[in-house]
């Protein structure tokens, strides 16, 4: 059923993302199994996937499958870590566990994809854009943009700034597109550019300018495909 995979995507997308923090993530890396996160990583899918669901034994198969599935994918992850580029590992590992919940609801469950939505159920895509817009597309633009080195370029920025001015920026696309109010995009690139634009014409560094330039359309062009996305799914089972 679509709602029992919005519920399984939104859990998987919060126990990724949201609710497990940077020293895991670094403790997982140094010990793999060994390390008393990497089983509390586990078990919060676990519990999330248990919990959406509303404990139902029925598809207690589907969930054992998926989390086992999530150990060995992060297992696998950990061991290639010193072999593969981060980008490619970081991928190549939310593409197999997003693979992984296709199959097994496919397999256990005859899904109709033209199905149409509860109303309830319909908000469940907003939960998984906010997910995606924030934390996901964060993780995605940091993952991406860390073959650079910030070290290289002048000036002190505040802690995490850049995460947020980016995480609010991509909500107020979303907002924009599904209010249809397209000008409103138009307006927060010439926002931005003239709050940016003494800072790149002080530096005179070219790299910055780049850094900058590549950072702002990677955001914006995540914002734009999951609020169409959205927008196109939401409206599809209307």
């Amino acid at each position: 059923m679509i709602s029992t995979l919005l519920k399984l995507l939104l859990a998987h997308f919060l126990g990724d993302f949201v609710l497990q923090p940077y020293k895991w993530v670094l403790s997982k890396e140094r010990k793999g199994a060994g390390s008393a996160y990497f089983w509390f990583h586990i078990g919060i899918h676990f519990s999330l996937m248990f919990l959406f669901t509303g404990f139902k034994l029925s598809i207690m198969p589907v969930i054992t499958g998926i989390g086992i599935s999530h150990l060995v994918i992060d297992l696998l992850k950990i061991k290639l870590k010193n072999q593969v580029s981060s980008i490619y590992l970081f991928f190549a590992d939310q593409a197999l566990h997003l693979l992984v919940i296709f199959m097994a609801l496919g397999f256990y469950f005859n899904i109709d994809w033209t199905y149409s939505l509860k109303f309830q159920d319909k908000w469940l895509i907003l939960v998984l854009a906010f997910v995606l817009i924030t934390y996901v597309s964060g993780v995605i633009m940091k993952i991406v943009l860390s073959k650079w080195d910030l070290l290289d370029f002048e000036g002190e920025a505040l802690e995490k700034a850049g995460w947020y001015i980016g995480m609010l920026e991509r909500l107020f696309i979303f907002g924009f597109v599904f209010l249809e109010y397209w000008a409103g995009i138009g307006f927060l690139i010439a926002a931005k550019s003239i709050f940016r634009f003494s800072d790149l014409s002080k530096s005179k560094d070219r790299k910055l300018t780049e850094y900058v330039l590549i950072g702002t359309l990677l955001s914006y062009g995540l914002a734009l495909v999951i609020a169409l996305g959205s927008l196109q799914l939401w409206f599809y089972f209307h």
